[in-house]
């Protein structure tokens, strides 16, 4: 039997909750540092570069697909010994928009599990990103039917969530934010009064990681190893 009765609300993630995702733009990252083949910096080196232009990038621009071509081709521009062509520049675009012509490819036991939490529960998509990516993301997933709502926004922060639970109403004792992100799915929601669930994922983004903060007194934090194992909560 579940722990929790039907009629809780399920706020859950979608990329790398739902679907594979950071993999690809890891595939990607791993050619663009083999194509800068840098003589000066290691590969941890290099890889920690990017990662302060991502920072730099998204504080800018966002997320999304755009905001990483970007990332890639200003931290090329900082590293490279020699000008960087414009050659060049469309090579290392090329790599980032090899991503966008990926198939959705769902996380074990994904759509099932949420065919069943959705006869019991009332669930919300709340994911973060460039809008057009991914509301089609969504839509070639084929699990959009499973939704009472989605919320696509620009981050998941406390306020955001806050803006979402007056949004819908939400009762908080009976509100769950699910994903895989320490920094925005666990640590924010419970900041905002919600109960969270941690899916670990082995590819989470590392500018996701963070320590998981406790969960405040009156609020749950679970811990799941897949996604399938929510019908033995929920």
């Amino acid at each position: 039997m579940p722990q929790f009765p039907p009629g809780q609300t399920l706020l859950i993630d979608a990329d790398d909750t739902l679907w594979e995702n950071n993999v690809y733009f890891e595939r990607a990252i791993a050619a663009f540092i083999g194509y800068l083949n840098h003589h000066a910096y290691t590969a941890a080196e290099v890889r920690k570069a990017l990662n302060a232009v991502e920072r730099e990038t998204i504080l800018a621009h966002g997320y999304g697909l755009s905001s990483f071509t970007r990332s890639l081709v200003t931290c090329f521009e900082r590293l490279s010994p020699e000008p960087v062509t414009e050659e060049k520049a469309q090579r290392i675009r090329g790599l980032a928009h090899a991503i966008a012509g990926q198939e959705i490819e769902l996380l074990p036991g994904v759509a099932a599990t949420l065919a069943e939490l959705a006869e019991r529960h009332h669930l919300i998509l709340m994911t973060k990103g460039d809008h057009a990516e991914q509301a089609d993301k969504l839509a070639r997933s084929g699990l959009a039917p499973h939704f009472a709502a989605v919320e696509i926004v620009q981050e998941k922060d406390p306020p955001t969530y806050r803006k979402v639970i007056a949004r819908h109403e939400l009762t908080p004792h009976s509100s769950w934010m699910i994903g895989n992100s320490p920094k925005s799915d666990i640590n924010p929601a419970l900041a905002a009064g919600l109960h969270a669930v941690f899916l670990f994922h082995k590819d989470t983004w590392v500018l996701e990681h963070a320590e998981i903060d406790p969960a405040p007194a009156g609020q749950q934090l679970i811990e799941l190893d897949s996604f399938a194992r929510l019908c033995a909560i929920f």
